[in-house]
């Protein structure tokens, strides 16, 4: 024969594709690279939005932000290399209108500027009071007495332009409104309203205490080399002795804050992604060992006409390559038209005007789908070029056999690669990768003992004759039956972890705030406002207040050893060991914390009580000596105790506590935590008695990141129906992979007089008894994959209800039977004699 194997594969995929026989092979593919590269699409815009804005988003082309006000040398050293400098400071305050008109009140994000700002990009304003109609670009800083606002804060005040807002001890003008500020960052993260002021005027207001959380950024600008020598020197003096709670942002760092949310939503969606993808290369491995069973009898033929195995292996080589590329290419455009539903569903949380993506989300997803056919579609198929002649006239050599471990092995570490690398965090790749590849090895493992018990179990003499033929039929073929099982356990994992995310861990996390929690909490009381403050809570009819002094300390050594960030790998540690606690002192220990370890002695000198998760990641233990640096003063104290915290429970919690009814060297202010009362006007009257406080309404700061939270919920849920989609395709290439051996043996049981009533039985109770075994090990490895997330990641208690295992069980049944009933339909109506004459030609 003189075809090519080009020829003969281009008829060949013609001829397959009209016969359906690549139909599940092609969809799953498909469903793979749709779904990564509508994430890689995603992700790709994000972050050229982020390159092309960077500058705008630091206000600067360095910043140097800090716990408190910069040292001389930071702004030397910029002068001395020609920078332009800007220092602004943010903390979030209460505003208020006066009582004339109506004194309400609102928790805001104070801003104070200096002139300069921005040094990059500008702010724009809002022209007039219309908050839709944009104004001129600025340069310019509020002038002194004005402030500058946000539009949200005149409308939740009842002020207009040119009304009196007051902040703390002083009153400003409401003089413009704010339509966009270059470096806020990510909306999402601001829950307050902004009100920037003249760095000048901040002062008077009294609203800088000793526990105030401000944060003051010091933004350079200026030629690139200067810039780059400044962040040179800049990073050495991070890492000198006595340097602490500074850290530097630049073009290549970015803000960390700003992409939080968007991370975590990152985070998820690749989950989803990657759960597809692998679902996607189970569904493939089927099919495709489905496909290459079905054509060992033509190739035998092909090998009877003289056409060599070469010719044969190219030609199916090509007929992979055409059907890899063409269920790329659809992939790929579906993923773009998905990727911009992923940008309405997180409408606010990130610009809608992304510049348009780069070419390497189409490459990576035609790689995708390449590797993923060479991978898990090409071991089988490549077996047809090795079938003998002899096959023609015995059915029983040339059957398929077990890929070559070191192809195999080959595909997989490719493909796994490739998953690495289209996971944005390495961690998570890892796990989800090395997850999969354990949870099929278990399944294999669990579902080889369960077949070979079953046979034991059922007593043929008192077993109904259709359990009896069913049990014989599973047992009769081991391996499919594992197969099977293991598949469809697989695609289950999928599903019952979805609905374990979406009910049980999301529920659990809006469920680890009771109903009766603080929804108010009130920094920076004054000693001397202390009784007063209490007094007009219990007026107002406040039965539970968290009632602490708090002060500000950083640790700087552990048992006589300065401590640096540099001593921890973990990101986390280095994060805590650079920055400045709220600690605390009373003799009682708070009843919502849970003593673990050690004891609490009531005013023991030198003793101290830290959280057991601050222990744990940064290495100290019952006995350790810490020094405290508060406020220039030394303070030493050994490890006594350790407590579990509750910090999802929003009562007042501390890290580090001393055990000391009274610390008079210190300079504290209070905080509290109560849940107010239901009357009107309560919030407002307070700060008006208490105009220098920081009341926090809690409620709507939770319904904000609730409503954070549900937009990337919406946007993981419509991805996660990717996962769905390859999850039944897996279930369908599952059942439908013996489904010649069945149509043989139901014929042969038919020609010896068996019903078709009993043969219907039969049928179902195997493909229950597999999906209720399928979904009893899906149900059992989701539930601890999601215990660890919750223990591990979520950090509260698992919620997940005994009758997981149960409706997983009864779920994979269903699924089962109707993946069964589709998949099988004809094989109970194949007449007898075209199936016995199949199977012997």
């Amino acid at each position: 024969m003189r075809v090519s194997s080009f020829s003969l594969g281009w008829r060949g995929l013609w001829r397959d594709v009209r016969a359906g026989e690549l139909r599940l092979l092609m969809v799953a593919v498909t469903l793979a690279v749709a779904a990564l590269t509508a994430v890689g699409f995603f992700a790709d815009r994000l972050q050229g939005g982020l390159q092309r804005d960077a500058r705008q988003l630091l206000g600067g082309d360095a910043v140097v932000v800090s716990d408190n006000p910069p040292a001389a040398p930071w702004t030397t050293q910029a002068r001395a290399l020609g920078l332009s400098s800007a220092l602004t400071l943010s903390f979030p305050t209460m505003g208020r209108a006066p009582d004339a008109q109506g004194g309400a009140t609102r928790l805001v994000a104070l801003k104070a500027v200096e002139a300069g700002y921005p040094l990059r990009g500008s702010l724009r304003l809002a022209q007039g009071a219309a908050r839709d109609r944009l104004g001129e670009l600025t340069r310019e800083v509020p002038a002194r007495g004005q402030a500058w606002v946000d539009p949200a804060l005149p409308e939740a005040l009842g002020l207009q332009l040119g009304d009196t807002l007051l902040l703390g001890d002083s009153a400003f003008t409401v003089a413009r409104l704010i339509a966009l500020e270059p470096d806020r960052g990510a909306g999402f993260m601001s829950f307050a309203p902004r009100v920037m002021v003249n760095a000048a005027d901040l002062p008077a207001t009294g609203l800088v205490q000793p526990a105030s959380r401000i944060t003051w950024r010091l933004a350079l600008a200026g030629p690139d080399a200067a810039v780059r020598r400044y962040l040179a020197w800049a990073q050495q003096q991070v890492t000198q002795p006595g340097v602490h709670g500074v850290r530097l942002e630049s073009l290549d760092s970015g803000r960390p804050e700003m992409r939080i949310t968007l991370d975590r939503a990152g985070k998820f969606l690749n989950l989803v992604a990657l759960l597809a993808a692998l679902l996607s290369a189970v569904a493939v491995a089927l099919a495709a060992r489905g496909f290459a069973a079905r054509h060992l009898d033509d190739c035998a033929m092909l090998r009877v006409l003289g056409l060599p195995q070469r010719r044969i292996a190219g030609a199916y080589a090509v007929e992979f390559l055409l059907v890899g590329l063409a269920a790329s290419a659809a992939g790929v455009l579906a993923g773009w038209a998905v990727h911009h539903v992923f940008v309405a569903l997180l409408a606010g949380l990130v610009d809608a005007g992304l510049p348009s993506p780069s070419g390497w989300p189409v490459l990576f997803g035609l790689g995708i789908g390449l590797t993923l056919l060479v991978a898990f579609g090409l071991p089988p198929v490549l077996q047809l070029a090795q079938v003998p002649p002899l096959r023609v006239i015995r059915r029983d050599v040339g059957n398929l056999r077990p890929a070559s471990l070191a192809v195999l092995g080959l595909g997989v570490a490719g493909f796994a690669a490739l998953l690495l690398a289209a996971s944005s965090d390495r961690v998570l790749g890892l796990i989800v990768v090395g997850g999969f590849a354990g949870a099929v090895g278990l399944f294999a493992l669990l579902s080889w003992g369960a077949v070979k018990l079953l046979r034991r179990l059922v007593n043929e003499q008192t077993a109904p004759r259709w359990l009896v033929l069913a049990t014989r039929q599973v047992s009769a073929r081991p391996a499919y039956a594992v197969v099977q099982v293991s598949s469809l356990a697989v695609g289950l994992l999928a599903l019952v972890l979805l609905v374990l995310l979406r009910t049980d861990l999301i529920a659990s996390w809006r469920a680890a705030t009771p109903a009766d929690a603080p929804n108010r909490i009130v920094i920076n009381v004054m000693p001397d406002q202390g009784d007063a403050f209490r007094a007009a809570l219990t007026d107002a009819g406040v039965q539970r207040l968290d009632w602490y002094p708090m002060f500000r300390g950083r640790l700087v050594a552990v048992n006589g050893k300065d401590m640096s960030p540099a001593d921890y790998p973990d990101e986390r540690a280095r994060r805590l060991g650079d920055r400045e606690f709220n600690l605390s002192h009373d003799a009682i220990r708070p009843a919502h914390n849970e003593v673990v370890a050690g004891r609490w002695i009531a005013n023991e000198p030198g003793a101290i009580s830290v959280e057991q998760g601050l222990a744990d990641t940064l290495g100290l233990k019952l006995g350790d000596t810490l020094r405290f640096d508060v406020a220039g003063m030394p303070m030493e104290a050994r490890i006594t105790s350790l407590r579990k915290v509750d910090w999802a429970s929003m009562r007042v919690n501390f890290f580090a506590m001393f055990p000391l009814a009274e610390m008079p060297e210190l300079p504290v202010t209070y905080i509290a935590a109560y849940r107010a009362p239901a009357r009107a006007g309560f919030d407002n009257a307070l700060v008006r008695q208490f105009p220098n406080i920081t009341n926090v309404d809690t409620e709507q700061s939770i319904a904000q990141v609730r409503r954070v939270l549900d937009q990337v919920i919406r946007a993981v849920e419509f991805l996660f129906g990717f996962t769905l989609a390859a999850g039944l395709i897996v279930l369908l290439a599952a059942v439908g992979a013996t489904r010649e051996e069945r149509a043989r043996e139901f014929a042969i049981m038919r020609a010896l007089g068996a019903g078709g009533r009993l043969l219907r039985d039969v049928q179902r109770a195997e493909l229950a008894g597999v999906g209720l075994l399928a979904g009893l090990l899906a149900s059992a490895a989701a539930s601890a994959v999601g215990w660890g997330m919750a223990r591990y990641v979520f950090d509260f208690a698992w919620s997940a209800s005994p009758l997981v295992l149960a409706l997983g069980g009864l779920a994979g049944a269903v699924l089962a039977l109707l993946a069964g009933w589709w998949g099988l339909r004809e094989v109970l109506r194949r007449p007898v004699v075209e199936t016995l004459r199949r199977a012997a030609e």
